[in-house]
């Protein structure tokens, strides 16, 4: 059995309370529920005191929510309103200085909340998500897994892609193979877009089939034990790459490789964003390379830390990234290639096989 680490998440979360002047903490955001007590359903707050860690529920989630939380929280369960019991937790036990999770909490529930208790509520910026960004050995385990299943499934499924198919039909083939293999659900809309339409780097997946000699971006992702994973590879179709589309695969694929191989923690995201557009920059290209570099990886595929120009933050310790540059062309079509990494203390590991040779599906 792999080691409870929720007594000790709580515990970090309570010393990161206490700093922010606060008394306790209610928590909305799902994934950082989760987190803290394991509870894996759609409906819940929770709220952390010095004292005490109270999960609050509804009616679907009787029986789960005891099951998956077990001692790491006191369950309530109400039959009307999540809101009501919290109310009357509150008034049960006064509570001091409250913080909500300000990216998570709604207006509307901001005001019910205050309407709720006649202490401060105060706004709290990433206190559970700055513990989330680094990871623990099974979290990097699960990441690995369910990277190894997206594999797996892409393997199944290239062999098969052929010139006429639409890209609908090459995503459910995919998904289908991820489903089948354990995958508990797609982190995000499998994105498959051949042709022109690589060169749109969020692409949502068309009814357009596919042309002999077309790129054809698979952007897709698996999800064990509650953690995802991220992959881009992107292939030619029905034809022998020409050099154009060989020029830019291989630029991409050089600038991945140097900025998988000199991340490091403790480093500057910007610097680690660097790596790679420095590249893709000295070739002429940077303004075809209009994404960040990478995200954090975890129970939420896009979470801390970001790789990108803008971020002045070092990478943390143990943290799970994606390095996924890109370039693109409008009319002409795009390239991408994701992996996904783990910064160890003496440097970076690939959770995914990195395999981002140019494939002819001929």
């Amino acid at each position: 059995m792999p080691p409870d680490r929720r007594a000790e998440r709580q515990a970090a979360l309570r010393q990161a309370i206490g700093g922010e002047g606060l008394d306790a903490l209610l928590v909305t955001h799902l994934p950082n529920i989760r987190y803290l007590t394991g509870f894996s359903g759609s409906a819940a707050v929770l709220l952390v005191r010095e004292d005490t860690t109270v999960l609050i529920s509804d009616f679907r989630y009787a029986e789960q929510a005891p099951a998956e939380v077990g001692g790491a929280a006191i369950v309530e369960i109400d039959q009307r309103s999540v809101w009501e019991r919290l109310g009357r937790v509150l008034a049960a036990q006064p509570t001091g200085r409250i913080g909500i999770e300000s990216h998570s909490l709604t207006v509307r529930d901001a005001e019910r909340l205050s309407g709720l208790t006649r202490t401060a509520v105060a706004p709290t910026t990433d206190l559970v998500e700055r513990l989330r960004a680094m990871k623990s050995p099974e979290e990097v385990a699960a990441i690995r897994s369910a990277a190894g299943l997206a594999q797996d499934a892409l393997a199944e499924v290239l062999p098969g892609i052929r010139v006429g198919q639409t890209e609908v039909e090459i995503g459910a083939l995919l998904e289908g193979a991820l489903r089948r293999r354990g995958s508990e659900w797609h982190p995000f809309p499998t994105i498959v877009a051949s042709g022109a339409r690589s060169a749109l780097p969020h692409a949502r997946t068309s009814q357009k089939a596919v042309a002999a000699g077309d790129l054809l971006l698979l952007d897709f992702g698996a999800q064990v034990d509650g953690y995802c994973a991220d992959l881009t590879r992107t292939v030619v179709v029905g034809a022998r790459a020409d050099d154009r589309q060989r020029t830019v695969h291989e630029l991409v694929q050089t600038a991945q490789r140097r900025a998988i191989e000199h991340l490091r923690p403790g480093m500057p995201a910007r610097e680690g964003d660097a790596l790679a557009r420095d590249v893709i920059t000295s070739r002429g290209f940077g303004d075809a390379f209009g994404h960040s570099l990478g995200h954090g990886l975890g129970l939420e595929v896009h979470e801390a830390p970001r790789l990108a120009p803008t971020s002045e933050a070092p990478l943390p310790p143990h943290a799970v990234v994606t390095v996924e540059p890109g370039v693109y062309f409008p009319g002409w079509g795009g390239i991408r290639l994701e992996d996904d990494v783990y910064l160890g203390p003496t440097g970076t590991e690939r959770l995914s096989d990195g395999r981002t040779e140019l494939l002819e599906l001929v």
